[in-house]
């Protein structure tokens, strides 16, 4: 098998290196080699293999990797932000094989049709991508619109387990204010609905990360002695020869073994992918001589592509999570493994039915209504109209539940927690990563931006989504109050002040009433709390020259020959979903106009 933390030392010249074995570059690397496996391939991965460790494996161990110990997330520290009352926010991503695919929470997301459309980008619409949303999935639920796949590598369905009885007291909530339950929601053009989750979770309970089902069946099979994958070493720049022609990449080991971590450099015969996120491939862009020339600077390297784009126009999604109090039975949640009443070599040993859970049973796509877009003021009244009023199939919130405490739950009394996760989809704020050295490890020049848009709207909207769920969570049966500690601190006496109760609300107790205090303390409490989905993308947009775009069409780096980009670092515009189904759908498409452009045959 050609997996190493070390490469041979005779291996020093292929036909195509992947830098970068993420989501969608273990798609690229598996689909290039699936077409000519006499085409010499090498991914070359940061992180460590994913292979055999129980908490990428087993869905219910995702918590783990939320954790600073992670050895499989890489945590990047944003700068101290007055829209966040003076916090950095720290950026989860991928940090081993298989990327964010390998240790992200499984949520089944689809973005929207406008998503797509309005990256007005040939080749790039809905209906181009969708036959490549199909090609990627084995999709285990109905389909009776006939938009998803039934016989790709990643397996979507249900997992082993979900809590029957908080999917359908969940559901009623959403049916009676207005958002009802729908088969299928990642239809591309469906909204103000809400369903039970799918998963990126296979019938049998195993993640489905693009590492197991793509690279590693090759690496295995025999038959494709050409395709090289070294783990644990660090790209820290991008050659090239006198034409500006991609011609190889230096990187450096990490691996333990290594006695002697100096860099190594292997060359490229015909094409060098950089596939290391939206927060490596414009650090790697910028040390290899590619971006505004000022930054490049900071790098050491020589000028050889004037892109300003490069690492600008970060974006993410904004996310609040609010924790619940529920009447649910232990073996309903995942609270005793989180609280370490159930030890997870038990969970194993035992089948636990759970392991195959990551616990987020319902998901939903909403849209405020007129009375309530005006209430948030003529600001957002215009952004609206703008953006927003005339499309719409596109949701302003994405809301999706887990059955457990949804975080640390140190100091939380024993019980059955649940909570609410809801992100804004289209923020207005941008950010930017930029290197500040020559060396990989050098710490970036990193604003995420959040909450920074001028006319305060991306706050206004997590406001909004505050009540809104919050009189959602109170219709459900199983609610018996909120955990005080992960809501707005409300003044003394406030009517809106969280409360712990031991039976379901009466229908005359489930609405609650706001003052303008009450609103002053949502609003610090979301600059205090709001964080990252782990969405990053967008800082190698995929855009005309001109609008400070890095790629073009079919991902070629402007201004050089041989480099393409392929991860979620070409998102030109956000996208209603989590990002998993974005990456994997790029790391097939990108494959088929490699495949092209390389004139294999492809399959």
């Amino acid at each position: 098998m050609g997996l190493y933390t070390e490469l041979p030392s005779d291996l020093q010249e292929v036909d195509v290196i992947i830098a970068g074995g993420g989501t969608a570059g273990c798609i690229v690397a598996a689909r290039l080699a699936d077409a000519d496996p006499s085409l010499s391939v090498l991914v070359i991965e940061g992180g460590p293999n994913n292979v055999g460790e129980p908490s990428m494996a087993y869905p219910a161990f995702w918590i783990s990797q939320l954790l600073p110990t992670s050895k499989f997330t890489l945590f990047y520290k944003g700068a101290p932000s007055k829209f966040l009352d003076g916090r950095s926010p720290i950026i989860p991503a991928g940090g081993a094989l298989g990327g964010g695919s390998s240790i992200n929470l499984m949520n089944y997301s689809r973005g929207m049709r406008t998503d797509y459309d309005d990256w007005k980008t040939a080749g790039w619409s809905a209906d181009d991508l969708l036959p490549y949303m199909k090609k990627l999935e084995t999709y285990h639920g109905p389909d009776a619109k006939g938009v998803h796949g039934h016989d790709g590598p990643i397996h979507i369905s249900s997992g082993t387990f979900r809590s029957e009885s908080f999917t359908k007291d969940l559901l009623n909530a959403y049916s009676e204010v207005g958002w009802p339950e729908v088969e299928d929601l990642n239809s591309l053009d469906t909204v103000n609905r809400s369903m039970g989750a799918m998963r990126y979770v296979s019938p049998d309970g195993r993640r489905q990360d693009t590492a197991s089902a793509y690279l590693h069946p090759k690496l295995e099979d025999g038959k494709h002695p050409n395709l090289h994958v070294v783990v644990e070493s660090l790209i820290e720049r991008i050659l090239f020869d006198g034409n500006k022609k991609a011609s190889g990449v230096v990187y450096v080991s990490k691996s333990a073994s290594s006695s002697n971590p100096t860099p190594r450099t292997v060359m490229a015969r015909k094409m060098v992918v950089l596939s290391c996120g939206a927060l490596g491939s414009p650090l790697v862009l910028e040390r290899s001589g590619i971006g505004n020339p000022d930054i490049v600077k900071r790098g050491g390297a020589e000028l050889v592509a004037e892109l300003p784009g490069v690492g600008d126009n970060y974006d993410d999604h904004h996310l609040m999570i609010y924790a619940y109090k529920s009447s649910l039975k232990p073996e309903e949640t995942l609270d005793a493994f989180l609280f370490g009443r159930t030890k997870p070599e038990d969970m194993i040993q035992q089948k636990d039915k759970r392991l195959g859970w990551n616990t987020i049973d319902v998901q939903a796509k909403v849209r405020p209504s007129d009375a309530e877009v005006a209430s948030l003021g003529p600001q957002f009244q215009k952004a609206w109209d703008k953006e927003f009023k005339l499309k719409p199939d596109k949701p302003l919130l994405l809301m999706s539940t887990t059955t457990c405490f949804p975080g640390d739950p140190t100091g939380q009394p024993a019980g059955q927690y649940f909570g609410m996760v809801g992100f804004s989809v289209y923020p207005f704020s941008r950010g930017h990563i930029h290197i500040t050295g020559p060396s990989a490890n050098d710490t970036p020049d990193f604003d995420a931006g959040f909450l920074s848009d001028a006319d305060g709207l991306d706050i206004k909207e997590h406001l909004w989504m505050y009540k809104r769920q919050r009189d959602l969570i109170r219709r459900m049966k199983l609610f018996r109050g909120e955990v005080a500690s992960w809501h707005p601190q409300f003044p003394a006496g406030s009517k809106a002040a969280c409360i712990e109760i031991d039976r379901p609300l009466r229908e005359d107790e489930v609405e609650v009433e706001y003052s303008d205090e009450d609103d002053e303390a949502i609003l610090k409490w979301i600059r205090d709390h709001l964080e990252t989905a782990w969405h990053s993308m967008g800082t190698c947009k995929m855009a005309p020259r001109e609008r400070n775009g890095v790629v073009d069409p079919t991902l070629s780096v402007y201004g050089v020959q041989g480099l393409k980009v392929a991860d979620m670092s070409i998102v030109p515009g956000n996208v209603a979903a989590n990002t998993n189904n974005t990456a994997l759908t790029i790391g097939e498409k990108a494959a088929d106009i490699f495949i092209k452009e390389l004139g294999l045959s492809g399959k």
